[in-house]
């Protein structure tokens, strides 16, 4: 059983915090592109929860993403709301594009369920393909600081109409000489009549910022960092990324 077979408690349980991001990513796209933001792709896109937005918004955005079901989600959604289906099935470490983007996002850490470097670097080649030049990639994901403890469990509640869910995320095992971290999920999932435990592990690669950065960015050079964030996703407040940082939205610009 995976927690992506249910896609409309996934996109309650990430969908809750879309007005941060949406304002973030716009306005990234702004202030660190060069040109228009027209056309954008999200790998990785699971149920659209900002596709549909940023749509709504005058861009043209597609996505991708392994999981069937949540394709067919995001597309019934954006059909709802007079869009195309613009969501098709695919790969993130191995797809092609006919025509480049002129941005793409991927915000919430899906960027680490790729498992190996040789993964994580493909997928960064196709993202160069599918971008123009002077377009950016906009891309979240924990790092493991050096100094300090890492975040090693979190729990949130959502709600839309008589819905609730509870997440729950744990570490289970975390092993940096193998680069990897394994995490336990739990949805409850409460509606008026009904309680329903749902249940999932999977792991995520880990990156300190010299793995991130120095090892995988620079098998890449169609991109480099033009700016770095936290989580609070503040464009005023750049960060620097070093052996503390835990949260970052990294913006690679295509060259």
């Amino acid at each position: 059983m995976s927690l992506y077979d249910y896609p409309r408690y996934y996109d309650l349980v990430y969908g809750s915090d879309w007005k941060a991001e949406f304002d973030f990513l716009t306005g990234a796209f702004e202030k660190h592109m060069s040109g228009t933001a027209k056309r954008l792709l999200e790998p990785a896109c699971g149920t659209g929860r900002l596709m549909f937005r940023l749509e709504r918004a005058g861009f043209q955005v597609d996505g991708l993403d392994l999981s069937e079901k949540a394709v067919d989600y995001c597309n019934r959604r954006l059909k709802k709301h007079g869009f195309r289906n613009s969501a098709w099935v695919g790969d993130m470490t191995d797809f092609k594009v006919r025509k480049k983007y002129s941005a793409a996002f991927n915000t919430i850490n899906s960027f680490r369920h790729l498992e190996t470097h040789q993964q994580a670097h493909d997928h960064l080649k196709c993202m160069a393909r599918a971008i123009r030049k002077g377009g950016v990639y906009i891309l979240g994901l924990h790092l493991c600081p050096q100094v300090g403890e890492p975040i090693e469990e979190e729990s949130w509640i959502a709600r839309r109409g008589h819905l609730c869910v509870q997440t729950s995320m744990w570490l289970v095992e975390r092993n940096l000489k193998q680069r990897y971290e394994r995490f336990h999920m739990r949805y409850d999932v409460w509606t008026p009549t009904q309680h329903q435990v749902l249940e999932d592990e999977f792991n995520f690669r880990t990156y300190s910022h010299v793995q991130f950065e120095k090892q995988l960015l620079s098998g890449v050079p169609e991109f480099k960092i033009a700016a770095a964030y936290d989580f609070g996703y503040d464009l005023n407040q750049p960060i620097r990324i070093d052996r503390h940082t835990e949260d970052v939205v990294v913006i690679l610009k295509r060259v």
